[in-house]
């Protein structure tokens, strides 16, 4: 198991000092639009939608590394104090990007895609009644004010697993790029209006596994791809005290666990779904019970595999979404 434990930068203030001399200038004209994502999954939609007029860096950019533990360095902080726009995911889930901006100073514009979830606490509509286009929405719903940041009980903070709301990030992402650089914003609206009819396909592939499983269940051992298989029409059976347990590192309470067992042993789960990321005895268990029952187990991870961009990722995800329910 990964370990999750809080992350803290307090000696990077200091480091970032001796490397001043390192950083990207800022200012000059014929320069890209630095962005600076959280994770690869947003990386991967900032490259899409900027093309070859932004420089994008990943901060987390690898499947070994774990977001909710990130040791972020001084070198990093710098790279934020540069940005010029920030993508985080928010929730508590990266809160080592939160840590960056503080120590950094930047003032760029942070978009925080639980924000744009229709599920998140603090929703103001737009993730339901569509994107609001006034040139004010970004800056004053989503400027980087800590709203959003940490974690909520009872809220998934794995939205990028949503095409829904990846659709209303992607366009709020070319909205803030064209604001940026007026020069390239009809570009960058015309890569966002591209971007999103490819992850609207997403949807329609959901759709079409819901027209035939809706209501069928499902086991995940986090709560990772929950989004993506309720957007499939799909229950997930998962006693909430275990998912939680396991994404926290802990150990699943004996009743918990008994009432894990009688579920998969029931013949209602169709799937069983786990985080290739992390693992423990619970998923192991959960896993090989999995295999005695006969019902199909696949893995989904937290980020980008290599060599895959954002839609081809979740196309490969909802592929095996379907195949599993086949079997």
């Amino acid at each position: 198991m990964i370990s999750r434990v809080p992350v803290s930068i307090a000696v990077l203030g200091a480091a970032a000092v001796a490397l001043v001399g390192c950083a990207t200038p800022v200012g000059e004209d014929d320069r890209a639009l630095t962005v600076v994502a959280s994770t690869s999954v947003y990386g991967s939609l900032a490259a899409a939608i900027g093309g070859d007029s932004v420089e994008g860096v990943s901060i987390i950019d690898s499947l070994s590394q774990d977001p909710h533990s990130y040791e972020a360095s001084a070198r990093e902080q710098l790279t934020v104090a540069d940005a010029d726009l920030i993508l985080e995911n928010g929730g508590g889930y990266d809160a080592f990007i939160d840590a960056l901006i503080d120590a950094s100073g930047s003032d760029a514009t942070v978009l925080t895609a639980v924000e744009y979830s229709h599920d998140y606490p603090e929703n103001d509509g737009h993730a339901d009644d569509g994107h609001a286009e006034d040139d004010e929405h970004a800056e004053d719903d989503h400027a980087h004010d800590h709203a959003g940041h940490d974690h909520i009980e009872g809220f998934n903070e794995h939205v990028w697993y949503d095409p829904h709301t990846v659709v209303h990030l992607v366009e709020d992402i070319a909205h803030e790029l064209g604001e940026l650089d007026a020069a390239n914003a009809d570009t960058y609206e015309a890569n966002a209006a591209d971007l999103v009819a490819q992850i609207e396909g997403l949807e329609a592939s959901l759709g079409e596994i819901a027209a035939e499983n809706e209501g069928e269940q499902i086991f995940v051992t986090e709560p990772v791809p929950v989004y993506l298989a309720a957007a499939a029409g799909l229950v997930d059976a998962t006693p909430a005290a275990f998912s939680e347990a396991v994404e926290e590192g802990q150990d699943v309470p004996p009743a918990t666990l008994l009432e894990a067992r009688d579920i998969l042993a029931s013949g209602d789960v169709r799937a069983v779904i786990t985080n290739a990321q992390t693992g423990g005895a619970e998923t192991t268990e959960i896993v090989s019970l999995a295999e005695d029952e006969g019902i199909p187990v696949i893995e989904f991870t937290e980020l980008l595999p290599e060599g895959l961009d954002y839609v081809e990722w979740m196309q490969e995800n909802i592929d095996a979404l379907a195949g599993s329910l086949t079997e």
